[in-house]
Formats: structure tokens, sequence, C-alpha cells
């Protein structure tokens, strides 16, 4: 069976792991940067960019710090792919520059509108809960328009119950994946941009009128079926999405697994006092001294 995650993918996939790890320092020069250089790459390759993106993204790169400028500049990258996708079917959409209380990308359609977001994990991340998708809040940032849609990896969403499927469906977000939004994209090149837009339009409206319910099987029933039966093209791109989803996570495993063996290798050739040097740094402790010598008096008692 031939490869849907080529080389030339999985290379893709590298080369942007290493372009986020090129910090200035300035978070928003960075993000202009990373857009600017994803935007001229879609242009240069076409669709065929957002789909190599889609397949492989869901999964944050563990050689980045937790909480660190590359796993947030990770999350915008997301963003701004999450925009590149929509546009390549035919909407209009923007990533947000404010962070605080809102969604990171808005999106327009003829007749419709929506808000969007993005989620990824780490493959080593164990324990989720229904607030790691933040469903509730993608429902207070829709400020006014109809319909918000979370994009997550397929193979980090719950496959049997999860009061997520339930908050969705009672308040109009769509949970997605980066799958099924792969399936759209590609879609759109066999199809009119305009039938593209329709069939989006269908999943928001399925998701709202179903009873709301935990079942993962019920939620998922219902927007499958309803993306294969827009249109005869659809079985062919789901059967190959299907396999391009089971081919990422062994890729994304193979990324994970060769960046901890290079660090179980790094650790074990150290000397005792570079092992020491190494645990001072993982637990911040210079940083967090900086951070606590800066506090100071700050004389509000004086205000009287």
């Amino acid at each position: 069976m031939k490869k849907l995650i080529t080389k030339a993918a999985i290379a893709r996939r590298t080369y942007w792991v290493e372009e986020i790890n090129k910090l200035s320092g300035n978070f928003a020069e960075d993000s202009d940067r990373l857009a600017k250089k994803l935007s001229d790459e879609v242009k240069k390759s076409g669709a065929s960019a957002p789909i190599d993106h889609l397949r492989l993204c869901g999964n944050i790169p563990e050689s980045y710090d937790y909480d660190s400028s590359e796993e947030k500049l990770y999350a915008k990258y997301t963003d701004c792919l999450l925009d590149e996708a929509f546009k390549a079917v035919g909407l209009k959409s923007i990533v947000l520059k404010e962070r605080a209380d809102a969604a990171d990308v808005e999106v327009f359609a003829k007749s419709y509108s929506f808000v969007a977001d993005t989620k990824s994990f780490r493959l080593s991340r164990t324990a989720k809960n229904q607030k790691d998708f933040k469903v509730q809040t993608m429902d207070r940032w829709k400020r006014g328009k109809p319909y918000a849609m979370l994009v997550a990896p397929i193979h980090q969403l719950p496959s049997k119950s999860s009061q997520i499927y339930e908050q969705a469906s009672t308040r109009n977000v769509c949970v997605f994946t980066y799958s099924h939004l792969a399936v759209v994209v590609r879609f759109s090149l066999l199809e009119s941009k305009l039938k593209t837009e329709d069939i989006i339009h269908e999943i928001f409206k399925t998701i709202s009128t179903l009873n709301p319910s935990k079942d993962a099987s019920y939620y998922w029933l219902a927007v499958n079926r309803k993306m294969l039966e827009l249109s005869n093209q659809m079985e062919c791109l789901w059967k190959e999405e299907k396999q391009a989803a089971v081919e990422s996570i062994v890729v994304a495993k193979e990324e994970a697994l060769t960046f901890l063996a290079q660090e179980r290798e790094k650790i074990m050739r150290m000397s005792y006092e570079e092992a020491l040097q190494e645990l001072v740094k993982f637990h911040r402790i210079d940083k967090r001294t900086e951070v606590i010598n800066s506090v100071t008096y700050n004389e509000i008692l004086e205000m009287r």
C-alpha cells in the first residue's frame, strides 16, 4: 500500500519544528515571521502544503520545554495553519492578534461565520480532561457569531464518553479533527469552493440539532455520516485520510522516541557536575530566584 505521509511531508514537519526553535525573543515578531513563511510556503506548494501540515501538526514536539516560548509559538503555528486551511477551501479567514479572552481565528463564508481554535498535545501527555478542550470557552468567544469550531488531533480525543460532546451539541461548537479538516481541504480541490462552504455549514447545522449526550459514538456518527452523504467524492478521501491518520501516529511516535533516546544518551554521558547543573536548569531554580529577587514593596500603603 502506498504511503500517504511521504518523506517530503516528514521533512516539512522537521523543517518547521526547527523553524519554531529560531526565537528572536520577541513573540509578536516571531509570530509574524512564522505566519509569513507559512503563507509563502502555501503559495509556492499549493494545497499539498496545508494537507501535509494537517496530518502531522497535532503533536507538540517533545523537544520543546513545557510552557516554553517554543511551545507558545507552536500554538501560533497551528492557528496560522488553520487560517491557511480555511483560505484554501475558499473562505475568508484572519488570525487575531489579541490572545486574551478571544478565539484565535475568525472565518467568514458567504452565508455564515464562525470562530475557530486549535488544540495540540504532546504524545507523552497522559491525563486530559474536558477543560483541556475549552468547548465552553469557545462558546463564549463566538461574540455574536452562530458557530465555533475546535480542531484537535484525532488520536487525542475521547472515543467513548466525554463532557466535551455534550457541551459541543449544547453550545453549538463543532469539535473537529485535523483529519476531518484534511478531508475538507482535499474535497475543495475536486469540487467547487461553494460546495465545500456548504458542507462545512451542514456540519455545523448537524451539531446544532443533536440531543446533548456524552456519547462519543453518537457525536462522531452524526458528523461522519453527514460528511459522507453530502458527496460521492467523500468516500475515497475518507479512506485515505483514515490511513493517513494511522501513519501519522507512527511518524509522531518515531519523532518523540528518537528525541527521548537522544536525551537519555546525553544524560548518561554527563559528568556528575554536568548532571547537577542540568537538574538545576530543569527545575528552573535560577529563573525562579531571579523572579523572587525582583519583588519589591509597591508603596500601596503609602497612598492615603
